[in-house]
């Protein structure tokens, strides 16, 4: 379930781009353009690191389903999804953390 669950998502996310923007609150943030997304990642991300400082699990949790889907939301807003992502890590995966700095710092 877990794996498809980000590919659902993201097709429903992209669905909502048609949506009527007093229908669904994705395709209200998509009508309020690229700075209110930004905003509202920004504002999940702060959150997150709020839970995270107070260590209760439920929270922090909770807080950061909401920074992936606000980043998700992001990622469809810019004709992206969560296989670019998912791509990416894979690529990195099994790398040194310093090496793949390293390279990216020539790039």
């Amino acid at each position: 379930m877990s794996d498809n669950i980000l590919r659902e998502l993201a097709a429903t996310l992209e669905a909502r781009k048609q949506a009527d923007p007093d229908s669904s609150y994705v395709a209200k943030l998509y009508a309020k353009g690229l700075d209110a997304i930004l905003k509202k990642v920004g504002e999940e991300a702060a959150e997150t690191l709020l839970a995270a400082k107070n260590g209760d699990p439920e929270p922090l949790v909770r807080e950061t389903a909401d920074l992936w889907f606000h980043t998700l939301v992001m990622l469809a807003h810019q004709g992206l999804g969560p296989d670019a992502v998912l791509n990416e890590l894979q690529r990195r995966f099994g790398v040194s953390g310093l090496a793949e700095k390293a390279a990216r710092a020539t790039h």
